[in-house]
């Protein structure tokens, strides 16, 4: 398999839906990696899905982002800088294709028990988690 170029789109991205729906009795989203501005020369308008349509699509859908936790293996999808500084956000390298190992799964869970104590020490448990998946 030759070598990925910089701006290639992750395989098989344009097979996935932007943003999934709220997994039943939880408060997470999956989505699949928004893109920065650098990849939309590659896909079509419709294809398009950046930090920007992220946060506009849960709004219009009434959900409330409150921490992304991005588990691809990689930083050039997207920059943190792009996403409102309203957000928490926790990159967790998470290679593909396989199951994540002890150590991932554990940094994963100790980020979502984090996330979930302080929101409801201050007050603000409405928010939703996120996965963020490629």
């Amino acid at each position: 398999m030759p070598p990925k170029k910089k701006n290639a789109i992750p395989d098989r991205w344009t097979d996935y839906t932007a943003v999934g729906k709220r997994i039943p009795g939880t408060r997470f989203i999956a989505f699949k990696v928004p893109l920065k501005q650098s990849f939309r020369y590659h896909l079509t308008q419709s294809e398009a899905f950046g930090p920007l349509d992220l946060v506009r699509i849960l709004e219009k859908e009434g959900q409330q982002l409150g921490l992304i936790i991005d588990l691809t293996y990689t930083t050039r999808y997207y920059k943190v800088e792009d996403l409102p500084n309203t957000l928490y956000h926790l990159k967790i390298f998470t290679a593909g294709h396989e199951v994540p190992n002890d150590a991932t799964i554990l940094s994963f869970k100790k980020a979502v028990r984090h996330f979930l104590h302080d929101n409801e020490n201050n007050g603000e448990n409405h928010s939703n988690m996120l996965i963020c998946c490629s």
